[in-house]
């Protein structure tokens, strides 16, 4: 019996285009960074940034008055009251029945916070191929900063080579993440994972056919499964488009070759202890947190 040929991976990146593909990435980031910090395991140590890897595909609008034109602002109301509350106003409270809340301090919520860390820790190495794709949340790419380039390129050649991924945990706001990292052509992505307790069951989904095991027409599983072989194709992702983004961009495209747009009114800010509205307020927000670091 001849012996099974092991199937050929293609070779990882050349030195030269993991240099390439960092210093690419690199021009992307001081536009779009999000985070900085350092990749670490071991006694290794790389300065990365967390740079944006998509960008919303969604077109959106601001709600206008239709009188004037003024941008409309979204307030926070007490109907109770009948009056516009003020963040120092504000407190959370989580629901616990039915009209019934628990309320949470800045204070309480602040105690049992991770602590702020410029580091993404990995814990392990794994095979990317094991984590179910229902798991990845949102990717992100991994810009290697001033002075970390050949050990970020070595650091990306190796895992690519190898076809590992690693497991890493880092905090962010508030929150500290469970995240993979993995190597594509030279560069390092990042991918926010869910945790387990965040994946629903799918014990409720399956047909209980399907769960007994029980079998089914051979003749029809045969027609099946040649219909999905005739349909097989390589992914192809430029192929496919938002056709309705699309047709709303020609829209306004169109619209603005024919009509002038329409400018809102001056509006007067309003004296008060705070800002009211919840963007104002919540930059005012980042803006302490800032400061105090």
């Amino acid at each position: 019996m001849a012996a099974r040929r092991r199937k050929q991976r293609p070779p990882g990146p050349s030195a030269k285009a993991s240099v390439k593909a960092a210093r690419a990435l690199s021009r992307v980031a001081y536009s779009t960074g999000i985070w900085t910090g350092t990749i670490s395991f071991s006694l290794v140590a790389i300065p990365v940034e967390l740079v944006t890897a998509v960008r919303p595909g969604r077109v959106s609008f601001h709600l206008l008055h239709k009188k004037d034109n003024s941008p409309l602002q979204r307030r926070m109301f007490c109907p109770k009251d009948q009056t516009t509350v003020s963040p120092d106003d504000m407190v959370r409270g989580y629901t616990v029945g039915l009209n019934k809340y628990m309320p949470v301090t800045d204070q309480e919520l602040e105690s049992v916070t991770p602590e702020r860390s410029r580091t993404i820790e990995i814990v392990q190495f794994i095979d990317l191929d094991e984590v179910d794709t229902i798991y990845f949340v949102h990717p992100y790419y991994l810009v290697p900063a001033r002075g970390g380039e050949k050990a970020y390129c070595l650091l990306a050649e190796v895992m690519e080579r190898a076809h590992k991924a690693a497991l890493a945990k880092f905090v962010l706001g508030e929150r500290e993440y469970l995240v993979a990292v993995k190597s594509t052509g030279g560069a390092l992505s990042l991918l926010l994972l869910h945790y387990n307790e965040e994946i629903l069951p799918y014990d409720d989904i399956a047909p209980a056919a399907a769960k007994k095991g029980s079998r089914t027409d051979s003749r029809e599983k045969v027609r099946v499964a040649g219909i999905v072989k005739g349909m097989v194709r390589g992914f192809r992702p430029a192929k496919y488009a938002d056709e309705r983004r699309n047709k709303i961009l020609a829209l306004l495209k169109a619209k603005a070759r024919r009509k002038a747009a329409v400018e809102s009114p001056p509006v007067e800010e309003e004296e008060a202890e705070g800002p009211i509205d919840l963007v104002a307020a919540l930059e005012e927000s980042m803006r302490k947190v800032k400061s105090s670091e």
